[in-house]
Order: structure tokens, then sequence, then C-alpha cells
């Protein structure tokens, strides 16, 4: 199996490819050798390398999982809802899409988006509760409202509700007293990089993805991508995207042919493993017919196409391999980046400071900020202008020199408002720079590490909007509206501290709001 073709212009990449492979790094990397990325990664590293055979260690899952799919579907159980962030979401996201089978993927903390995947054939749904350290915020309170709606429905949440954790979390020990399903994962692989463990493959399995396919395609590639040759494709990945990022060339354009999402979960590896100490890789997930700007500072990857794209930097690729081995090949190749731009891939050490924010915010420790002007149905914030138009403008204007990509950041419900995607590539071409999009609060566990631990080059446009109406969160003194407003700017605040410029438009009316802004913007 191949399925991968890489170009790179300078001769550097040839010398850390033979350097590597004389290092031995690979067949370490497959013996969880935790030195690989220096003295300030080991301890981090020796609890997170079980994904290198998870290939192999996830099979004895399959039967387990198999009984409890079969024993839901007789109880007239069939629709599968997955409330998880980050790595407990964005895999299972695209497994399913590949696979072509439905999952509602409930990953925001948005109002309208938790009313309707509760809303949705509640009594026929099963609930995939997923949280590596069972005290993530946005799932706690998904999962409260899923037992209040089947508490006040006549229903027994225990008969619906499935978890999956890490061991003695809170969310195990409280899911157990409660009698529910429990799945409980490896703890010794990370967030990331536990696409094929219980995270990944409970809620595919519940909504009937053949897995073992999937292992399999892992499998086929497993000795390959772990072996110390100059033929390895994944460390052959690995070595284009780390020397390119030390050749200032930092930006990751992936041109996702596959139209199943990869793209997303590729983003969450790269961006959240390597965007950190000033420096990393950041990716750009587009389509083939929604490129934007593509810069001398950009590696472009075709995902799902077996032509290498072309790229001013003459640094590129094509990726065309079967989900599971490609999920081992880009989690192999983000460690081998990793060791050639000297970071920890394994660690977020910059998640936690919005998280932070979030919570004084949260609990009235820190007062909401009061917006810098007002143009009709939109507030604006951490602008001197006056008019919508003319913030947009200023801050685009940012975006020059050492500023040199726009984030697009937007806090809505992405089901419904999926369209507002299709803004990333008009502004990347008005600007001649690459710019990211990403929905708000899911991106703050994948690009948000990279935003601020990051290569400092970022602008940031945040979009956020008045809940009509909002939602409450069971047992808990605060409502979605509340979380997701703190969410948006506790993020936006340590931005601001960290030098990024940071504009915010609140949208008071959701509509007109949403009407004027893809005028602005397009």
């Amino acid at each position: 199996m191949s399925g991968v073709e890489v170009s790179a212009p300078v001769r550097s990449y040839e010398s850390v490819l033979r350097r590597l492979v004389d290092e031995r790094f690979a067949t370490r990397l497959a013996a969880r050798d935790h030195t690989l990325w220096g003295r300030g990664a080991e301890e981090e590293a020796a609890k997170r390398l079980a994904w290198v055979d998870l290939a192999k260690t996830s099979r004895p899952l399959l039967p387990r999982i198999a009984a409890a799919r079969d024993d839901l579907r007789h109880a007239g159980l069939e629709h599968v809802v997955l409330c998880g962030m980050g790595g407990s979401s964005l895999a299972p996201e695209v497994i399913c899409a590949t696979a072509g089978v439905e999952l509602t993927v409930l990953d925001s903390s948005d109002p309208d988006m938790v009313r309707a995947a509760v809303g949705d054939r509640l009594e026929s749904a099963v609930v995939v509760v997923a949280s590596k350290s069972g005290g993530t915020v946005e799932t706690d309170s998904q999962r409260r409202t899923f037992e209040q709606a089947y508490e006040d429905a006549g229903l027994l949440a225990k008969d619906h509700i499935v978890v999956v954790t890490d061991p003695s979390s809170p969310l195990d020990e409280y899911a157990t007293a409660a009698g529910y399903r429990v799945f409980r994962a490896d703890p010794q692989v990370g967030g990331r990089y536990s696409a094929l463990t219980a995270f990944g493959l409970v809620p595919c399995g519940l909504a009937g993805v053949p897995l073992a396919g999937l292992l399999e395609q892992a499998a086929q590639v497993h000795d390959d991508y772990l072996a110390d040759s100059v033929e390895n494709l994944a460390l052959r990945l690995g070595v284009l995207l780390g020397v390119a990022a030390d050749n200032d060339v930092d930006k990751l354009v992936l041109v996702d042919h596959t139209g199943t999402g990869v793209g997303n979960w590729i983003e969450q590896l790269v961006a959240e493993s390597t965007g950190k100490h000033g420096r990393g890789i950041l990716p750009v997930v587009t389509t083939p017919d929604a490129l934007g700007a593509v810069t001398p500072d950009c590696v472009v990857v075709a995902i799902g196409a077996t032509d290498v794209p072309e790229a001013p930097s003459g640094y590129a690729a094509a990726v065309d391999l079967p989900l599971g081995a490609q999920m081992l090949l880009w989690e192999v190749a983000t460690t081998v980046a990793g060791e050639i731009i000297d970071i920890n891939p394994f660690d977020q050490p910059d998640v936690e400071s919005a998280k932070k924010a979030a919570r004084g915010f949260l609990g009235g420790d820190v007062e909401l900020p009061a917006p810098d002007a007002v143009d009709g149905d939109i507030e604006l914030f951490g602008t001197t202008a006056t008019t919508v138009e003319e913030a947009v403008a200023e801050l685009l204007g940012h975006v020059e020199g050492p500023l040199n990509y726009l984030a697009l950041q937007v806090y809505l419900d992405r089901w419904t408002h999926a369209d507002l995607a299709g803004l990333r590539a008009p502004l990347s071409e008005r600007l001649g720079r690459p710019v990211t999009f990403g929905w708000g609060p899911r991106f703050l566990h994948s690009t948000g590490q990279y935003h601020k631990g990051g290569t400092p080059t970022g602008v940031f446009l945040q979009v956020t909007a008045a809940p009509d109406p909002d939602l409450a969160v069971p047992g808990r003194d605060f409502s979605f509206g509340d979380f997701i407003a703190a969410q948006a700017v506790g993020d936006g605040q340590v931005l601001t501290e960290r030098g990024r410029p940071v504009l915010r438009l609140h949208l008071t009316d959701r509509a007109a709001g949403l009407e004027r802004l893809r005028r602005v913007l397009a």
C-alpha cells in the first residue's frame, strides 16, 4: 500500500530524513521511546505513546461494541448522538462520514445546536458522552441536558446514555454509579491520537461502521510506517512538514478531495501537536473548488488525490490512502515534525488559558466587557471604528508583514449556518493570504492551541450572537448562552493579552446581523 507522494525543494530534506533513519526514530517510536523529543517532553511522552499499537490492541473492544449495538438496536435505539469535543468528536465524525453512516456530533455549547440535538428522535437515541478527562464542561453540560430531557419524557437515561472516558475519571465514577454502559479508554493515549481507541470506535461501532476493516487498514501499514527506511512514507511526510516549517514555510494547506471532513481531523492533530513555544505548523483546510490564496509560506497537501499539487514554496504532497492507514500516517508524521521543530507533540500548554478566562467570566469574577461601539444590530468589540465596515477594514489591514494569516471564528450553530464556512475562500483571495475558519467553541480544542502558543502571526475575527432563546444548563448557575459567550470573550482576552489583533462582532439580531456580515466579508 503506497498512496503518498512528496516533493521538497531543499537539500536539507534528504539530510534530515537520513538523520532520522540513522537515529532509528521510527523503530524507537514503535518501542515507545519517550526520549525522542528531548528532556522537556519525556514526562508527557512517557504516558502518551500507546497509540502506535492501537491497530492491534483495540481489537478486543470490537466484540463488546458489537454486543452493545445489538442490545440497543433490539431496544429500538438506532439514532446515535455523540457529545464530545476535540479528539473525542472529530475522529468519529470523519470515520462515519467515510463509511456513509449517520452520526449526529454535538460538539458545541450553542443553545440552538444543543436544543436541536436533544429534540431529534430522543426516544430512539443512543447518546454517547465522551470525555477523556471526565470534566469537559461542554460535554458535562450536554449530558445534563439529555438526562433532564429523558427524565421529563418519563424515560430512563441509563437505557440511552453510553459513556466513554478514561478509567477512574469523575465521569467514570458518576456513570458507573448511575448504571450507565461505560467504555474505558486507554489512558496512555492522548485525545488527538485517540481515533482508534474507544473514543473513535464506540460511537462509530454503535452507529454501524464495520470497525474491523478500519483497524485492518492501519495494521497493513503499521510495520512500514514504523520502519527505519528512507522509503517510509510517514517519515517522509513528517520530514516534509518539519523541514518546511524550519524554512519558514509554516502553513499547511490541506486540499480535501474526500468530502468526508478528514482535513478537520488532521487540522486538530497537527495544530494542537505542533503549535507551541512560538512556533508550529498552521493547517488551512480547503477544498479544490474553494482554495483561496496559496502563498510561498504554504506546504500544499492534496488529500484523496494521487497527483502532487503545485505549490509556490515547492513543498507539496499527495495522500490517497484508506482512512485507517491515513490516520496512522498523519500521527507518525506529526510526531516526526515535532522532533524536527523541537516541540513536544503530546502536550497543549495554552489550551487551559482560555478555559481559565472563560471560568472567570462564568463565575462572575470578571464582568463581560461593554461594546466599544454599536452599529445597528451589531456590537463591536476591540476596535476604535464606529461601523462594521470600518472595523472589518481596520482588522484586515493588520494582515500584512509579520501578521500573515486571518482566523475567522464563528460561535454559532454550525448545522443551520454551515454556509458561513464559504466565507473563508473569498476572504483569502481578497487578502492574498491564508485564512482559516473555525466553529466556536470546537476549535478551542484544536487550533486554539496554535492561535495562542504557535507562531505569533495571526489576526482574529470573532462572530458571536445573542441566543434566541437561551437554554439553561440543568444543575448549573449558567446557561448555554452564558457559557458560549464566556468562551468567546475568554479566548479573545487571552489572544489580546498575547498581542494578537482581535475584533469581535456580536449580532444582537442574528438574522439581520448575518445578512450584513455576509455582505461585508464576501
